[in-house]
């Protein structure tokens, strides 16, 4: 049968894992947000930083809102963008600020977060009204 005929449409191998670490990167930051917002040692960690607490609801609004923007397909990219912003801060302030600071987990979220929005800097592009750079001959 061919693909007009059955109804269905088969999605690239790169679009499956897309999505898959979208919905990964959500439920994690759907976590984290949570526990920003539930306190118990992130109250402790936000006072060790020094900047109030504050700070932990605006991490756990911005973490939350980027976790649910991962789940929009126009708003993958940008939301990707935002988190890595996110994980930049929190990898510098486990390596610079914190005491016994762990930043395995930020750097490895930073990574992931960046790479997804690399994928997805069409989004990006299109969302900011950017045009895509235009390929050049000489540049090959």
């Amino acid at each position: 049968m061919s693909e007009g005929t059955s109804g269905t449409r088969s999605l690239p191998i790169g679009s499956i894992v897309l999505w898959v670490v979208r919905v990964a990167l959500a439920a994690e930051f759907l976590y984290s947000g949570y526990l920003l917002f539930a306190g118990g040692h992130t109250e402790q960690t936000f006072a060790e930083i020094g900047l109030g607490q504050w700070l932990r609801y605006v991490t756990g609004v911005v973490e939350v809102g980027g976790a649910i923007g991962l789940l929009v397909p126009s708003l993958g990219g940008p939301s990707a963008l935002l988190l890595a912003g996110v994980m930049v801060g929190a990898s510098a302030t486990e390596l610079f600020i914190l005491t016994n600071g762990d930043p395995v987990l930020p750097l490895i979220l930073l990574i992931v977060t960046a790479t997804l929005a690399w994928f997805r800097q069409d989004q990006t592009r299109a969302l900011l009204g950017i045009e895509p750079p235009v390929d050049d001959e000489d540049y090959r």
